[in-house]
């Protein structure tokens, strides 16, 4: 068994990346040998070699092919959606299950611990993903979206320990709420946001303060509802709707601040 007929040298090299992949989630890395990979991709060790030079290398390029993108996947496919809403997202997926493929970071984390074959090249790709997430940080607060008050650097790495975190604390070992966890993120990334010019939030004895969703502009992204779902709900179409007749309550004023802040499109209107 050596190299496939009519296959390049390129789709070799991927068979062996999902190969890696799937080999590993299956028996960890230290259950695993090449030549398990190289028979499950249907090639000779040589050519496997020829791709790669070694284990700890493979382990790592099929982590970067085949590991969790899932927020480079959602950028790529909507350059122009607000990035805290891209982080909303991502979090709220992090508590879920995942499939084999998954938990690949923490066979590689385990073993970089290890071994240092394995440290060398999974400092470059934590790297390179911190750069990402960096570079990703500095775009919004570019685009007025972040505080620009926050280091793009230290939110990367809180970035990188929660998704990293998520993949060790399976919901076998300990489960979370759905929604307490979405209001709890919800709180988190309003707190990343720039600062605005929205009033203060009144004071003890001033008058009543209203709240509003201009229809016109709201898009339904429905952060109002996760910052303050005393105030907001949602309308048969998705779209956000003020509850009630948008009096807000002296102690929900915060809340009404927090979710007109962190409107993108600024559809929530306080008077």
């Amino acid at each position: 068994m050596g190299r496939i007929a009519g296959v390049t040298a390129a789709e070799t090299r991927q068979r062996l990346l999902r190969a890696a992949a799937e080999v590993f989630a299956e028996r960890g890395y230290d259950g695993t040998r090449v030549a398990d990979i190289a028979a499950a991709a249907g090639v000779s060790n040589g050519a496997l070699y020829a791709h790669f030079g070694s284990k700890a290398e493979l382990l790592v390029a099929a982590l970067g092919a085949h590991g969790r993108r899932r927020l480079a996947d959602l950028f790529a496919a909507d350059p122009d959606r607000p990035v805290p809403d891209l982080l909303l997202e991502i979090g709220r997926w992090l508590p879920q299950r995942r499939d084999a493929r998954g938990y690949l970071i923490v066979e590689a984390l385990v073993a970089a611990r290890r071994d240092e074959d394995v440290a060398r090249p999974m400092r470059d790709h934590v790297g390179e993903s911190a750069g990402s997430m960096a570079a990703l940080v500095r775009l919004a607060q570019d685009r007025g979206e972040l505080d620009p008050a926050l280091s793009p650097a230290a939110l990367a790495h809180f970035c990188l320990l929660l998704s990293m975190g998520s993949a060790l604390v399976t919901p076998d070992l300990h489960a979370v709420d759905d929604e307490e966890w979405a209001a709890l993120l919800a709180r988190v990334v309003g707190a990343l946001t720039a600062p605005t010019s929205t009033p203060a939030p009144a004071s003890e004895g001033s008058t009543a303060m209203n709240v509003r969703i201009d229809p016109e502009r709201c898009q339904g992204h429905g952060r109002c509802h996760d910052l303050a779902p005393a105030l907001f709900g949602e309308d048969e179409e998705g779209y956000g709707q003020a509850l009630g007749d948008g009096v807000v309550p002296p102690d929900e004023q915060r809340a009404a601040h927090l979710a007109a802040a962190n409107c993108p499109e600024r559809a929530v209107e306080l008077s």
